[in-house]
């Protein structure tokens, strides 16, 4: 059932943000504390405000509704994915290229699985991370279990 809800919650979205100049992040649907949460994270070529979350919350709240995808009571959250959020894809890597960013390898080299730096050059294979010692590092995006900007 969460998966078909994330589903449908995407292929909306997905219609709804380019004209909003959006992107969605992420879309979580799980249980929390008494009752069910759906969380969309946004983001936009300047951020995201408040203004924009109402606006795909009302479109979103409607398209549930008419749906009639959720069968019980839930709470409906849209946000930025604020300071920390994923990079995901080349796209992220080369848009916050100069960022301060932990990134976690699925698999360990030399025993270290965590490393944070600034991002340097990427392209679709991987990127490089440049370190407060002076060195780079270059990862291949397979080898990225999760991947965040930082503080």
């Amino acid at each position: 059932m969460s998966d078909y809800v994330i589903e449908k919650v995407q292929e909306f979205v997905d219609s709804l943000l380019p004209s909003m100049d959006l992107e969605l992040i992420e879309i979580q649907y799980k249980p929390e504390g008494e009752g069910w949460v759906l969380r969309l994270f946004l983001d936009g070529p300047d951020g995201i405000g408040l203004e924009q979350c109402t606006k795909v919350s009302r479109e979103l709240s409607f398209f549930l509704d008419v749906e009639d995808l959720i069968p019980h009571a839930f709470n409906l959250e849209v946000s930025s994915p604020g300071i920390e959020r994923p990079l995901r894809n080349e796209a992220d890597f080369k848009r916050f290229a100069g960022k301060k960013a932990r990134i976690k390898l699925r698999h360990p080299i030399d025993g270290q699985k965590v490393f944070i730096g600034l991002i340097g050059v990427s392209d679709e294979q991987g990127f490089e991370l440049h370190f407060e010692d002076g060195t780079i590092s270059r990862f291949l995006m397979d080898q990225i279990k999760k991947a965040r900007l930082t503080l």
